[in-house]
Order: C-alpha cells, then structure tokens, then sequence
C-alpha cells in the first residue's frame, strides 16, 4: 500500500539522524565515508538513497538497509504515480 505523500528519505535521515546527534553535514558525510556534496544532495531531495548507500546509513545509525531502501521505493513510487495521467502507454493483453 502506498503511503500518502512519503517524504523524502533525506528528509527523515536529517530530522531523525542527524539532527538529534547534532551532526553537521560535513561531519556525517564524513562518518559515512562519502562526500559532503553526496550527502548533502541527499538531505536536500535531489539525489535519493541508493543501495550502497542505504548500507552505510544502516551501518551508522544501527537500522536496517531495507528500511533505507523502502523509504526510497514508496517516495519515487509516489512521484511517478503523480505523473501517471501523463504517460502515454498502450493496453497489452494476450489474444
């Protein structure tokens, strides 16, 4: 079931991650061994979550990279079934 309007996993990772620890951005990417620019277009919903770094994210907060990774799938889901009155597909069906 699709969840109504999902924020975007950057989103959640800054207000239940890295704000409750007092991390700065510089400090998390840091931690996680990836670039402030990567992290912080995370944060800011321009990249999303990818596998790799659902499993670091899992790796320094002690949660799952499902979690991570479920979070990512339900808010692209969302966006693109807002697009779905625009897509031009054809009906298949076997004769």
């Amino acid at each position: 079931m699709l969840m109504h309007n999902p924020p975007h996993p950057g989103e959640i990772l800054k207000k239940l991650c890295l704000e409750p620890l007092g991390l700065s951005v510089t400090e998390a990417a840091k931690a996680l061994g990836v670039s402030r620019k990567t992290l912080s277009s995370i944060l800011n919903g321009r990249a999303g979550i990818s596998p790799e770094m659902a499993v670091r994210l899992s790796m320094a907060f002690d949660t799952t990279a499902e979690s991570w990774l479920n979070q990512q799938v339900q808010y692209d889901l969302w966006q693109a079934e807002r697009r779905r009155k625009k897509l031009r597909v054809a009906r298949l069906s076997a004769a």
